[in-house]
């Protein structure tokens, strides 16, 4: 079988590491990075640490709105899909990469998989939340991380396979895990203090874009009681030198550039709290038993709120500082499997082709 996979940003490289090494293993795979989010750096950082495939194909589309990029994306990924007549197309998550792949795909009568299908956050202000819906949709195998996530799916009718194979953040956090607590250098290295600290992590456009918002994200951070550290997404650095907000926040925050994944996770287990508005930190904190304060009003990873681990503030000061003041529960069950998701994927892939 010949699959062709398609990612655009760092969060969608770490997911990959959980399935193409065991894809390969039995099946051709091409992987196709869009550009979406690009930055050379970070993304050989990501492929020597988790030891996935360099992509064949980088089309470097990143820029302009989210209608521009995905109109490029799906110009550029209709051809090559004609040319190497895949058997199945993989896509992940909800980025204007995993729409543009999976709708090339559905067009061209090629059967798409969907890693991380069924997430909702019931807002469709997001982008995201847009694009993880019509994937779904327009999906043949729809690979669920969630019981919720399958819920979600059924409740909609969607037309494809469902299947519950757990999360592939799970297969990855259990590899990384164990090498970033080792990793005793990692706070020095970084500029972070070695504990007790919290770890913020701020991108999204609802968050970024809006000046006003922008500003209360600020004033949310320099509130904050105790050290706060901030890798700062290049995105957001942009707004806050826009804004001439960038000296103010620093005043209070310790800012480091970018972080590859191992790094980040080396500071995330040694925080006593995470500050994000990343969907995907959300999950990387429940999997590292850290305490999550989401700067939103919505999440699609509902689970980790509903056991207590994870408390949504928007940009609410009072709020957030009450949230991270508070103790987590004793209690912190598995929400999203075992570790074994990229070989459901994989025995599901196959099935398909079947």
């Amino acid at each position: 079988m010949k699959v062709v996979t398609v990612i655009g940003n760092r969060p969608q490289f770490v997911k990959a590491a959980a399935v193409s090494r065991r894809l390969r293993e039995e099946h051709d795979e091409i992987l196709v990075h869009t550009g979406q989010h690009y930055d050379d750096e970070l993304s050989t950082v990501f492929v020597e640490e988790l030891q996935i495939p360099r992509p064949e194909l980088e089309l470097g589309l990143g820029g302009g709105t989210n209608t521009e990029q995905t109109a490029r994306m799906l110009a550029a990924l209709a051809p090559l899909l004609a040319g190497e007549q895949p058997d199945a197309v993989l896509v992940y998550g909800d980025t204007n990469s995993t729409l543009a792949g999976g709708l090339a795909a559905a067009q061209a009568q090629i059967p798409v998989a969907h890693v991380e299908a069924g997430m909702r956050s019931f807002d469709r202000r997001m982008p995201e939340e847009l694009n993880r819906v019509l994937t779904d949709h327009l999906s043949a195998l729809l690979l669920a991380p969630s019981d919720t996530a399958v819920e979600n799916l059924r409740r909609e009718h969607v037309a494809g396979v469902v299947e519950q194979v757990g999360d592939v953040m799970v297969d990855v956090a259990m590899l990384i895990q164990p090498r970033a607590l080792a990793d005793d250098g990692a706070p020095a290295r970084l500029g972070a203090p070695a504990s007790d600290f919290v770890l913020a992590t701020a991108h999204r456009a609802g968050n970024v874009d809006d000046p006003s918002r922008l500003r209360a994200l600020v004033a949310l951070l320099r509130g904050v009681d105790g050290p706060v550290v901030l890798p700062l997404h290049p995105r957001t650095r942009a707004r806050l030198e826009a804004a001439g907000l960038l000296n103010e926040l620093a005043e209070n925050v310790t800012i480091t550039a970018p972080l590859g994944y191992l790094d980040f996770t080396a500071l995330l287990v040694r925080s006593r709290a995470v500050l994000t508005d990343s969907g995907g930190v959300q999950k990387e904190a429940y999997l590292a038993g850290v305490p999550c304060v989401t700067m939103r009003d919505t999440t699609e990873w509902v689970e980790t709120v509903d056991v207590g681990w994870n408390v949504l503030v928007d940009l609410d000061v009072d709020r957030a500082r009450a949230a991270l003041a508070a103790s987590p529960p004793a209690d912190r069950p598995e929400l999203y499997g075992d570790g074994e998701a990229g070989a459901r994927v994989v025995d599901a892939l196959s099935r398909l082709a079947g």
